[in-house]
């Protein structure tokens, strides 16, 4: 199994796993012309895709799912709340995800996490291939529940995010209301809760750790490695961080 970003960040996230020449997608939020031409600078094959997982209706991962699934004609995965928010419970593609109720497709096992995150039924996902390796894409949740933290155990790759820095959160250009909702329990994970959760779910098997989802107006991305590589167990310049505008690198999860 393999994966890359496509993109992540406030403006777009997609996370593309492949396994035997098959691939799902995980969120699209660019339009359908970008994610067509990000898969095909990845190297895949457009019928090689076979499904596509939402994560929440917030359009940075959700607005280009419809269109691009429609266009390649396969199923989207998402809770019934998103769903429902998003008026796709009627579309013949899309089948409804249950929390803690893995789904099988592309030889891939895909197990949807309820996190605590401001949007109707929000899940995260832990993506296992039939070899066993495990991956898990954990972002847009502001806490770390004790079942968002066993979920993920035993995951040999981790793209979790690292959203803001509370100091620069706190003194930057957003309106204490949205201050108050990203900082919040619902809102999204700090550097800091992102090293906690990377150090309560670190186990000898987990070989591989990227940040996604950084904020580009109240975190820094050099802060971001500082933080993370102490919890990792690696150099600054070794934590790998993932961009809004261009593709992370494979990452190839072998034996």
């Amino acid at each position: 199994m393999r994966f890359r970003s496509l993109g992540s960040g406030s403006r777009g996230n997609a996370t593309l796993v492949e396994f035997n020449a098959q691939a799902l997608l995980i969120d699209s939020g660019f339009a359908r012309r970008t994610m067509l031409q990000r898969l095909t600078e990845a190297g895949v094959e457009h019928g090689a895709l076979k499904a596509a997982f939402v994560t929440h209706e917030h359009s940075d991962h959700a607005k280009g799912i419809q269109s691009l699934c429609e266009h390649l004609n396969i199923p989207f995965y998402a809770s019934f709340g998103t769903a429902r928010r998003m008026e796709w419970t009627g579309h013949s593609l899309w089948r409804c995800l249950v929390s803690d109720k893995p789904v099988d497709v592309a030889s891939m096992q895909v197990t949807p996490v309820v996190v605590p995150h401001d949007a109707h039924e929000p899940l995260q996902f832990v993506i296992q291939s039939a070899e066993g390796r495990r991956l898990g894409i954990l972002s847009d949740l502001g806490s770390l529940t004790s079942h968002v933290v066993n979920s993920y155990r035993d995951c040999h790759a981790l793209q979790v995010e690292a959203n803001h820095d509370p100091v620069m959160l706190a003194n930057g250009p957003y309106p204490p209301s949205l201050r108050a909702r990203v900082a919040g329990a619902y809102g999204h994970l700090s550097n800091e809760q992102c090293a906690d959760f990377i150090r309560r779910v670190k186990w000898p098997g987990l070989k591989h750790v990227s940040a996604g989802h950084i904020s580009e107006k109240n975190n820094d991305r050099n802060l971001v490695a500082q933080v993370l590589a102490e919890a990792i167990g690696c150099s600054p310049q070794d934590v790998p961080l993932l961009s809004q505008d261009e593709m992370s690198d494979w990452v190839a999860l072998n034996d």
